[in-house]
Parts: C-alpha cells; structure tokens; sequence
C-alpha cells in the first residue's frame, strides 16, 4: 500500500470504530464486548491498539491490539477491512505490533488463532511465526458467558 499512512496508537474515541472492524472480520464473539476489550487496551499502561485510517481520520481498515504481560508480548484483534485485504496491511500492521514490543523490551511474541481458521494460520506461519508445543487452557469467570 503506498498511502503513506503508516499504523499508529489509537485513541478511546476510536472504540466503536475498532468494534465495527473487528464485527466485519468476524473476530468477535457474543461473550465479549469488543468495546470493552478496545477501552481496555488503549488505556492500559502495558498495551496498544494500532491502526491505519484511510486518510488522516477517515474509515478504520486496519488494527492491531498488542500487549504485554510482564513475559510475553501478545496481539489481539490483527483485523483487515474486507475490501483492503490482500494489500500488505496485515502484514504491515504485524510489523508495527512487533515494533512496538520491541521498544519495550518484549523478547518474545504470540498469538492465538482459532484452530478452524485456516487462512489465518497460513498468514502467520508466512511470516515466519510457528507453531508452539503448547496447550491453552481456560474458562470463563463470567456465569454467563458459554
């Protein structure tokens, strides 16, 4: 993409914009509140959302939420706008997480990908991000969520 526009930390009021995003890449789930987990992240001390508006603040078509745990750094939310995929935005905006858990010192990086999407673990393990001999393991703390 040769826009220039390069990704850069969101502000608080970008929240519904990221949700929109999100919603349309189909990375929400009904148990989170894409809103909430945005708000979270851009006024966290340890954590960031990047991402690259069309224009100097037009529509949102690309995001990454990146943080880091005190061990690992993670990204959340790597989200294209459909009609911009295919461009080099996704790889761009892993580029920038990477850069900026760098700058904190971060010595490794991890995602977690949904282990149906196919298309997005073929996009990770081309740019170089492996598989790890690990399980996750969870459960959710709010009664109400599955």
């Amino acid at each position: 993409m040769s826009d220039g526009c390069e990704p850069r930390p969101l502000a608080i009021d970008s929240c519904d914009d990221l949700a929109e995003l999100w919603t349309a890449c189909g990375l929400t789930r009904p148990w989170n509140d894409p809103v909430r987990d945005a708000r979270a992240a851009i006024e966290g001390a340890t954590s960031v959302v990047l991402g690259v508006r069309e224009g100097e603040e037009g529509r949102l078509i690309a995001s990454a939420m990146v943080g880091f745990d005190g061990h690992r750094g993670w990204v959340y939310y790597l989200a294209v706008a459909p009609d911009r995929q295919r461009a080099g935005l996704g790889r761009r905006m892993m580029a920038a997480a990477e850069q900026w858990l760098r700058a904190q010192g971060v010595p490794k990086i991890q995602l977690m990908v949904r282990e149906d999407n196919h298309a997005a673990i073929g996009f990770y393990e081309a740019l170089g991000l492996a598989r790890q001999p690990v399980v996750t393991l969870g459960r959710f703390l709010d009664e109400k969520a599955p």
